[in-house]
């Protein structure tokens, strides 16, 4: 998989993620490692997701992990707090914020 498809196929997970308007502004920046190396935000503003694939300077949080860990989230084989707990990805901010991370086959 190429860093392009990586951030299209996170794209079209999230194109249906239910957000509340009360989770505010939060932006996520991913860290790929390996396959598909580069770095993409996704950012939740006004109840809508927007993933981009370029690094976002005033992030809330920064995960590093692997593209076979984003695209098993983005797939909803599994769930961001899982892979942080077992130690599939690394989190740098506001840890509290993976909670609010719309990864997890909505559609």
């Amino acid at each position: 998989m190429t860093y392009e498809e990586l951030v299209e196929n996170v794209r079209k997970a999230t194109k249906c993620a239910k957000v509340s308007r009360a989770v505010g502004h939060v932006a996520f920046q991913f860290n790929v490692e390996g396959e598909a190396e580069g770095a993409f935000y996704l950012e939740i503003a006004d109840g809508r997701v927007n993933v981009e694939p370029y690094e976002y300077f005033d992030r809330d949080v920064i995960i590093v992990t692997t593209a076979e860990v984003i695209m098993q989230m983005a797939e909803g084989k599994l769930q961001p707090r899982a892979a942080y707990t077992n130690g599939q990805l690394r989190l740098y901010g506001d840890v509290e914020q993976i909670k609010v991370l719309p990864l997890g086959g909505c559609c």
